[in-house]
Parts: structure tokens; sequence; C-alpha cells
């Protein structure tokens, strides 16, 4: 499961950086929770191109 994501985040990096044509926009959405077990941190990383979406969570 974890060489998927390397996979699918180096596929990010590379569309986001016009490799393979045009550059994407990449977009980050981070939160942070506060609960009765403790702080949470997390956050996702995504590109759209089309119909295509590709997110990478945390």
């Amino acid at each position: 499961m974890r060489n998927l994501g390397f996979a699918l985040f180096g596929l990010a990096v590379l569309t986001a950086c016009g490799v393979d044509g045009e550059p994407v926009q990449p977009t980050l959405n981070a939160g942070v929770g506060v609960g009765d077990s403790g702080v949470h941190v997390g956050g996702a990383v995504g590109l759209h191109k089309g119909p295509v979406s590709v997110f990478l969570g945390f």
C-alpha cells in the first residue's frame, strides 16, 4: 500500500511540474482537530485535470 502512495505522489509531482504538458495547479487541504482523545492533524494534496482527480491524504 505504501508503494502505491509513493507512485501516486510521484505522478502528482510530475503532473504538477509540467513534464507531460502545461503545469497543473495542485490543491492542499489541511486541518487540526481537538477531541477527547487528543489533537489530530490531517490533510490532503490533490490534482485536477479535466475529468480526472487524484488525491493523497495523510
